[in-house]
């Protein structure tokens, strides 16, 4: 994927996400916390963070053209 295709950096993309998602997905896929160790260092539910990881990849695939 070149620059000129794609001017949009992950690192933007990140950047633009609401805060909760931005923090449970660079967890998540940045520092390769499990689901269920964010869910304990957020006191949220396992289920609630799996659901912000499969919204908040939907959207950057999304914004990505993947």
């Amino acid at each position: 994927m070149s620059s000129s295709s794609n001017p949009q950096t992950l690192a933007d993309l990140l950047a633009s996400l609401p805060e909760e998602e931005r923090i449970i997905l660079t967890l998540h896929y940045l520092r390769s916390k499990s689901s269920v160790e964010i869910a304990a260092l957020l006191s949220v539910p396992d289920r609630a963070v799996i659901a912000v990881i499969e919204s908040g990849k939907a959207r950057l695939k999304g914004e990505l053209g993947l």
